[in-house]
């Protein structure tokens, strides 16, 4: 099932197609496509080149470390990530290596790395759905992530599936319309709250 977002005006149909469906195969990621995944991120722009993104993965074939990251979501979110066959957190380190001073940045930066491999995800026909209901200091305790160092979001990967797949309460979801704000609301030409028309 494809949902391409009804857009107003024209982007690149890969961002067109770009969505995060809650229904997952449980075929496998093949290691080339996660390696490609972490290559786009790699090249995304970040400020002084710091690059203050890390991931950590967990996939089926390490059923222990996959299950300790399941435990990390919410129970909401458990019910349908559970099908994912990997489960990913990305990190944010805080702090610049250059000067040692706070990176205010770095969540943005790590935002951009993510839009990277979520373009690329697309592009290799693998879905992502990424979730800020999960434990933070969970994650740090079970998988070691150091201070100085903060998760940012989980994230589901893998193949899409039909949306029967899902428990009852995610399927309406999965299978309605999708919707955004309008242009006019977020971007604003020359002051705060200035419509664009009037450049």
């Amino acid at each position: 099932m494809e949902k391409p977002a009804p857009v107003d005006y024209p982007i690149e149909e890969i961002l067109r197609r770009r969505w995060s469906p809650r229904a997952f195969s449980d075929r496998p990621v093949e290691h080339e496509k996660l390696l490609s995944l972490f290559e786009a991120a790699r090249w995304a722009p970040s400020s002084f080149n710091e690059q203050p993104w890390s991931f950590i993965l967990t996939t089926r074939n390490d059923p222990e470390a996959y299950a300790s990251l399941l435990s990390c979501l919410m129970e909401k979110n458990q019910q349908w990530a559970k099908l994912a066959p990997v489960l990913m957190v990305s990190i944010a380190k805080l702090n610049f290596d250059k000067t040692g001073k706070p990176n205010h940045h770095a969540f943005h930066d790590v935002g951009l790395a993510m839009g990277n491999l979520l373009v690329q995800a697309t592009a290799l026909g693998l879905v992502v759905h990424q979730m800020a209901g999960f434990w933070p200091e969970k994650v740090r305790e079970l998988f070691g992530v150091p201070e100085g160092f903060a998760p940012v979001a989980a994230i589901a990967v893998g193949y899409q599936a039909e949306a029967d797949l899902l428990p009852e309460t995610f399927r309406d979801q999965e299978l309605g319309p999708r919707s955004r704000k309008p242009i006019d609301s977020f971007a604003f030409a020359g002051r705060w709250g200035a419509n664009l028309g009037a450049l």
